[in-house]
């Protein structure tokens, strides 16, 4: 009878260790995905704020054809695009998507001025392709934003918490605009 206790004893043991095993194999794979699912979200917004990039130099060299004297506009866009190129985290990425921004606003506000731009089929076509892009990052941005929500949430909840600083995962960066960039620019013509 003793001999068969041992046995039970064991056998509970080890089905414990492998239940405890298969678990923390779980909870392991399950924090690996949801952080690869951010980081295929961030290489789409990236992939599209490059797409953009690219864009860009066509556009100015259109507009450039145009409004030659222009000079300060081309040369912001030109930074802000080196800037957004180069940046290292979220963050930067953010601030930079926002000063790119605004000197491609500003760029719109010279094509305003020449009338026979707004009028060019090359410039009417590259206008739509960074309309559309704009688009496509918007979606991208929603997509990451929405990956980082459910990789937050679910590193800080029980029992996710207990593996996630062990396997060296962290809470991810919204990408975020700042407020100043959530006004409303003013255009006027007169």
């Amino acid at each position: 009878m003793k001999k068969y206790t041992w046995l039970i004893v064991i056998g509970a043991i080890a089905l414990l260790v492998v239940i405890g095993f298969s678990f923390t194999v779980a909870q392991r794979n399950a924090l690996i995905a949801l952080e690869e699912s951010v980081n295929a979200a961030w290489s789409e917004v990236d992939n599209q704020l490059q797409r953009r990039s690219d864009l860009i130099p066509n556009l100015v060299a259109t507009v450039q054809g145009f409004a030659a004297q222009e000079r300060e506009v081309f040369a912001d866009i030109a930074d802000a695009r080196a800037r957004l190129a180069g940046a290292g985290s979220v963050r930067e990425t953010a601030e930079s998507y926002e000063q790119l921004q605004s000197a491609l606003g500003r760029l719109l506000v010279v094509v305003e001025n020449y009338p026979q731009l707004r009028s060019n089929e090359n410039f009417i076509r590259l206008q739509d392709e960074l309309a559309g892009t704009e688009n496509r990052i918007a979606v991208a941005r929603q997509r990451y934003n929405s990956s980082v929500q459910t990789f937050n949430g679910r590193i800080r909840m029980f029992p996710a918490s207990l593996f996630a600083p062990g396997l060296g995962l962290s809470q991810r960066d919204y990408f975020e605009i700042s407020e100043a960039a959530r006004e409303v620019p003013r255009v006027d013509f007169n």
